[in-house]
């Protein structure tokens, strides 16, 4: 019982307490708006790349909720477009949200990493089926948004993933409500398709496969090991070694 103990101490206690300390001396703004939400110039315009692209993206959530969690989303543009399209689940009114920003616009002040692209071929193919999932994603009715455990913008970009099992690596561990899969007991496969997952109400459970490796979730907090692209995953601290694209 000890040893349970402070393995919950290193694994989950430790991380999320120095990674709370951390991001409070970093500050932040004091309201949603006076933070910056402009574009942080990762994405090239539309217009000059005329092949179809997909990218995810994530950045780290608003005030304190971003010692625990990103928030995620996915970008489109089909080939020859002049404009991406933006897909968001916002915690307003209806959740599911097309352009509700710049595309690779800053969060709440925090500047989002691009997660995982697809181009050409493979982006043309996975288009359809992403727009296909936004239309059918199961939580989209007013009220439904639940910050945490989900579902929330995690928790749609979890969806997509398993529709389009090639986005599953823009999973990030502080993504929180990826794993809130349904209001109850899941056990099935994961969103990659290449494992396992077990998990009740995205609150605890257990991730086992290749491009997820293992994952062990505990009131939304992931830690876990990948071994596919080496790195340790810690609550708080979220991903630590090779990107997971």
């Amino acid at each position: 019982m000890i040893r349970v103990f402070l393995l919950f101490l290193i694994l989950f206690v430790l991380p999320l307490s120095t990674h709370a300390v951390w991001w409070w001396k970093q500050g932040w703004p004091v309201s949603w708006s006076s933070a910056n939400w402009s574009s942080a110039k990762l994405l090239p315009k539309a217009d000059s790349e005329p092949e179809a692209v997909v990218h995810v993206l994530g950045a780290r959530t608003g005030g304190w909720k971003g010692i625990f969690a990103h928030h995620s989303w996915v970008v489109i543009k089909e080939a020859g477009a002049s404009r991406y399209t933006r897909y968001d689940v916002v915690g307003w009114g209806t959740p599911v949200r097309t352009n509700v920003r710049d595309v690779d616009g800053y969060w709440y002040g925090n500047e989002p990493s691009v997660l995982v692209t697809l181009r050409g071929e493979a982006a043309e193919a996975a288009i359809p089926r992403i727009r296909q999932a936004v239309a059918q994603y199961p939580f989209a009715g007013t009220g439904t948004y639940k910050a945490w455990p989900g579902p929330n913008s995690n928790t749609f970009v979890a969806y997509i993933a398993e529709q389009v099992p090639e986005l599953a690596p823009a999973l990030l561990p502080t993504a929180l409500g990826k794993d809130f899969r349904s209001p109850g007991l899941f056990a099935g496969a994961a969103p990659s398709g290449e494992g396992f997952q077990l998990s009740y109400r995205g609150v605890a459970g257990l991730t086992v496969g290749w491009v997820e490796g293992v994952e062990l979730n505990l009131l939304g907090a992931v830690a876990g090991i990948d071994l596919r692209r080496p790195a340790i995953k810690l609550p708080g601290w979220g991903r630590i070694g090779l990107s997971p694209a």
